[in-house]
């Protein structure tokens, strides 16, 4: 059984894999590029940096460096200096980077699939996934990058919420991304 459950997991990667290259393809994007699209679209401002795209993809830092050019020179992503601390930069999505992920995730097939699926069964399906997910991330010594909702640094205030470790106010949207301080 378990080994029925990798091998479906792995065989529906594959497919949105594949199901995505046309869209990449007339891009001139590979999965990584996507891949790392994906993250900037969904992670929060702590975490939109190379170096955190770099530990969620479990890539090297010269692969990462190399899709961040590229998607910076089709211009789906820029690099904008902090304010605050002039040597960090942070990657944002562009309106064209936005547009390339609104049209490949999920699979246009998934999404039709999803929409035939129970709400309460998928609910309980992507627990347990996530789940599974957190498990074998804390056994691999990979970073969790979860939610800020569910982490143990959020606090729920009277203005909405708080990271107990920035102490950074977080509106409702900051709360729904995820970061690489999740705990």
């Amino acid at each position: 059984m378990k080994n029925d459950l990798f091998y479906t997991l792995e065989r529906l990667a594959n497919l949105f894999r594949s199901e995505s290259k046309e869209a990449m393809g007339q891009l001139g994007l590979q999965p990584v590029h996507l891949e790392a699209l994906s993250y900037l679209n969904i992670c929060n401002r702590y975490s939109d940096t190379p170096q955190a795209v770099t530990d969620y993809l479990g890539s090297t830092k010269g692969t990462v460096s190399q899709t961040l050019k590229i998607l910076e020179s089709k211009h789906l992503i820029e690099k904008v200096k902090d304010p605050d601390d002039k040597r960090v930069v942070h990657l944002k999505l562009t309106v064209d980077g936005q547009h390339c992920i609104d049209n490949c995730y999920p699979p246009e097939g998934f999404g039709k699939v999803l929409e035939e699926f129970d709400e309460t069964a998928a609910t309980a399906l992507n627990k347990q996934l996530k789940q599974i997910l957190a498990s074998y991330q804390s056994q691999a010594g990979r970073e969790g990058f979860g939610v800020c909702q569910q982490c143990h640094y959020n606090r729920s205030t009277s203005h909405g919420f708080q990271c107990g470790l920035t102490e950074d106010v977080l509106s409702e949207h900051d709360a729904t991304l995820i970061c690489r301080e999740f705990k």
